[in-house]
């Protein structure tokens, strides 16, 4: 499955459109993470744990659109959306949607 952001692949023909395919992934950051992070924030530094359930979070998100792609018959994803979000009571959990157009490449 090739996945990509732009809207045609190199040296590729389209032969078939099968519409918007999408997925989404929202993970809770547990209190431990959230306080981490929080002394990171202070004293500064990259926070390993946020980015880890970030990490998580998109490849569910990516998996999830690949695989709706692959049960209408494509064979890449074009023109991918990320986007990311901070949801729940005080932005404790993390979204991530990614959504695009799945199409059967020659």
């Amino acid at each position: 499955m090739i996945l990509s952001t732009t809207p045609a692949i190199e040296g590729r023909t389209i032969r078939n459109y099968h519409g918007v395919v999408t997925g989404e992934a929202i993970l809770g950051a547990n209190i431990f993470k959230e306080f981490s992070a929080s002394v990171r924030d202070i004293v500064g530094g990259r926070s390993a744990a946020y980015e880890n359930e970030l990490k998580k979070a998109r490849t569910i998100a990516f998996d999830e659109l690949a695989e709706q792609a692959r049960e209408l018959g494509a064979n890449a994803v074009i023109g991918i959306d990320i986007d990311y979000e901070t949801v729940g009571s005080q932005g404790g959990m993390l979204m991530v949607s990614v959504s695009g157009t799945a199409v059967t490449l020659v």
